[in-house]
């Protein structure tokens, strides 16, 4: 058994282009720390940051001219992607394709920490 499982999820958009977004299970006992984290950005090339949201926080539609790269440190965070309602937890990965419109909401009673990322074509 590995570290992750890795899926595919095609969609179609507000366009009705089709899309694909990957998502990344953590499926080890142990999630990865932050610095952890952090070090897998690097080793990929990215220039990420820190996003730390309360409980209860929800951030509306919206969407970038990038793709998005997110992993949950802490907490859970559950994406509303094109219709499509996913819950990322401590130690998934998703990356969402640029111009997808997307809402995130905090899960539960604590607040959220993930890595992110934006990746440019």
């Amino acid at each position: 058994m590995g570290f992750y499982h890795d899926s595919l999820l095609d969609f179609k958009d507000q366009n009705q282009d089709n899309k694909a977004m990957i998502v990344r299970r953590w499926l080890a006992p142990i999630t990865p720390k932050k610095e952890q984290i952090k070090l897998f950005f690097e080793k990929e090339g990215l220039e990420f940051f820190e996003e730390d949201f309360e409980a209860g926080t929800h951030i509306t539609d919206h969407r970038h001219p990038f793709d998005e790269v997110r992993m949950i440190v802490k907490g859970q965070l559950l994406y509303n992607i094109a219709g499509n309602k996913l819950l990322l937890r401590e130690g998934d990965r998703i990356i969402i394709p640029s111009n997808t419109k997307h809402s995130k909401q905090v899960q539960g009673t604590e607040k959220c920490l993930s890595i992110c990322a934006y990746q440019a074509y």
